[in-house]
C-alpha cells in the first residue's frame, strides 16, 4: 500500500521526537550511578567505580546547552548522600530548583556575553580554591558536566586586554566562516584561558571526572565545548593554518589579530600532561541508533550514513538525496539516517548589505534539499533538525520538506527558494509553508539529525 507524503512527514517528525526521548539525559545518569553489591552508591565509568559515599566534598562545574538538565539529573541521583555539594552552573536559563551552594550564570550563545566571562572567572576561582589549603583532597571530587554550546557560554580570553566587544566580533567571524566545529574550536582553544584543557589544569591535585553529552564527532571529543577539561590534540600550527585557510585574520578585530600574530602564542596542555578522565553519557551515535530502531518499528529498512558530517550543506544534500534514490531502487520503504552537522558559510557582506536572514543550518539544508527533488521523487520526505531544539537565530529546530514543498507560483516556487537561500533567510519561506519543526529548547544537545524517508 502506498504511503501518502503527508503520512511520511508525520512519520519523520515522530522518528525525530521519539529519538530525542530515547536519548534522555535523566536515563543516562540513572545508568551511570548505581547501587553496588554492598549497598553503596557508586559512579560507574569504564573499568573504574567511584564510591560516592566515601566522598565528603563534591564540586561541580556544569556548562553548555544541556548543563541544567545534566545537573538536575545528577543531583537527583545523589539525594540522601551526606556530601558538601556546591558548584557553578553556566546555562541558557536558570532552573527553578537550583539548590543552595550553586552560582548561576546565563552564558551567551552563539556569542559570549558578560555572564560568560563571569562564569569562567567563578569556575577558575572555585577550582583554585580546591587545591589551595585543603587537607582532605582524597575525599574531594570535582565533576565537570560538559555539553555543546559551552564554548560561548563560558569564555575568557588568554589576553586580558581583549574586550568583550572584540571577543564577540571574533566569535561572529568564526561562526560565519564555514569552518567545521572542530576547526572553529581549535582556534577557540588557543584563544581561551578556560579551553583546551586549561579548566582542568586549574584543579590540579584534586580528583576530577568529566561527564559529556556530546555534540561533536565521537573521535573529536576534545572539541566538545572546545575541550575545557580534556588534553588538547590540536596545535598552534594547526590553529594558524585554519585561520589562514579561511581568510579569518583580516576579519578579526585588531586586538585579536595581534594576539594570533604573537610568535610565542601559548600552546594548550597536551595528552600526557594531565589525567583527563571522561565518560561520554550520550552522543550523536546513540541518537542515530535510536532513530534507526524507531524507523524499523514503522516498517522501514533503515540505513545510517554519516559520511557527509561537516560537509558543506549543498554537497551534503546532493549526496544524501542521491544515496536515498539509490537505496529506494532496492528497498520499497527506506529510511536514510545521517547524524552530525553541515556547514554554511555566510559572506561578510551580508550584514553590510543590511540583510538579516532568519534560520539556521538545518533549515538551510532542508530548503536546498527541496530544490533537488522533482516529480520522480514522489513520496519522498527530508527532515533536518537540531537535537537542542534551536536552529540558528530562529525559533525552530529545523524543517521537513518533500517533493511538493516548493510550488510553481512565484511566491513559493523554486526561484523564490533560491532567493531565500542567497539571503540566508530559509525560515521566512519554510514557516509559512508549515515545514518548520518547533520543539523549544530540549535540554539536550547531540548534534543534528537528518531523516530521509521514501516509499514506493
Amino acid at each position: 500500500m502506498t504511503i501518502t507524503t503527508a503520512t511520511l512527514r508525520e512519520m519523520a517528525r515522530s522518528i525525530f521526537i521519539q529519538s530525542l526521548t530515547d536519548c534522555s539525559v535523566e536515563e543516562a545518569f540513572a545508568r551511570l550511578v548505581r547501587v553496588s553489591d554492598s549497598g553503596r552508591r557508586v559512579l560507574i565509568g569504564g573499568s573504574e567505580a567511584i564510591d560516592l559515599e566515601h566522598l565528603k566534598h563534591l564540586r561541580i562545574v556544569a556548562v553548555g546547552k544541556a548543563s541544567a538538565t545534566m545537573l538536575g539529573a545528577l543531583l537527583n541521583c545523589l539525594k540522601g548522600l551526606p556530601h558538601d555539594v556546591a558548584g557553578i552552573l553556566i546555562a541558557g536559563a536558570q532552573p527553578a530548583n537550583l539548590p543552595p551552594g550553586f552560582q548561576f550564570f546565563a552564558g551567551g550563545h552563539p556569542l559570549p556575553n558578560e555572564a560568560s566571562q563571569a562564569g569562567a572567572r567563578a569556575a577558575l576561582e572555585m577550582l583554585h580554591g580546591l587545591r589551595e589549603g585543603r587537607s582532605d583532597a582524597a575525599a574531594t571530587l570535582c565533576l565537570f558536566l560538559i555539553s555543546g554550546g559551552g564554548s560561548a557560554m563560558m569564555e575568557l580570553p588568554l589576553d586580558p586586554s581583549i574586550t568583550l566587544a572584540e571577543m564577540r566580533s571574533f566569535y561572529q567571524e568564526l561562526v560565519h566562516s564555514g569552518a567545521s566545529i572542530a576547526e572553529i574550536n581549535c582556534i577557540r582553544k588557543h584563544f581561551s584561558a578556560v579551553k583546551g584543557g586549561r579548566l582542568a589544569v586549574a584543579a590540579a591535585g584534586v580528583a576530577t571526572l568529566s561527564l559529556l553529552v556530546s555534540d561533536v564527532a565521537p573521535d573529536h571529543l576534545d572539541a566538545l565545548a572546545s575541550g575545557p577539561t580534556l588534553p588538547d590534540t590540536s596545535t598552534v600550527d594547526q590553529c594558524r593554518e585554519i585561520v589562514a585557510r579561511y581568510g579569518l585574520q583580516d576579519q578579526f578585530p585588531a586586538a585579536v589579530r595581534r594576539f594570533f600574530d604573537r610568535l610565542d602564542l601559548p600552546e594548550t596542555p597536551k595528552p600526557g600532561s594531565f589525567a583527563g578522565k571522561a565518560i561520554t553519557l550520550l552522543s550523536s551515535d546513540q541518537l542515530a541508533a535510536a532513530a534507526r530502531v524507531r524507523a524499523e518499528g514503522l516498517g522501514f529498512h533503515a540505513v545510517i550514513d554519516n559520511t557527509c558530517d561537516d560537509w558543506d550543506y549543498q554537497a551534503a544534500a546532493e549526496y544524501l538525496v542521491g544515496r536515498l534514490r539509490s537505496l529506494r531502487s532496492i528497498h520499497p520503504r527506506i529510511c536514510l539516517i545521517s547524524a552530525g552537522e553541515v556547514t554554511v558559510k555566510l559572506p561578510s557582506t551580508l550584514s553590510k548589505r543590511g540583510l538579516t536572514g532568519v534560520g539556521g543550518r538545518n533549515q538551510h539544508f532542508s530548503l536546498y534539499a527541496a530544490t533537488l527533488l522533482d516529480p520522480s521523487d514522489a513520496s519522498t520526505v527530508i527532515l533536518s533538525a537540531g537535537s537542542d531544539g534551536i536552529d540558528g537565530n530562529s525559533q525552530a529546530a529545523g524543517a521537513v520538506v518533500d517533493e511538493g514543498t516548493l510550488e510553481t507560483d512565484a511566491q513559493y516556487g523554486d526561484a523564490a527558494a533560491q532567493k531565500y537561500l542567497r539571503e540566508f533567510d530559509s525560515h521566512s519561506i519554510l514557516a509559512p509553508l508549515g515545514s518548520t519543526i518547533v520543539t523549544g529548547p530540549t535540554g539536550n544537545n547531540l548534534r543534528d539529525l537528518r531523516i530521509l524517508l521514501a516509499a514506493n
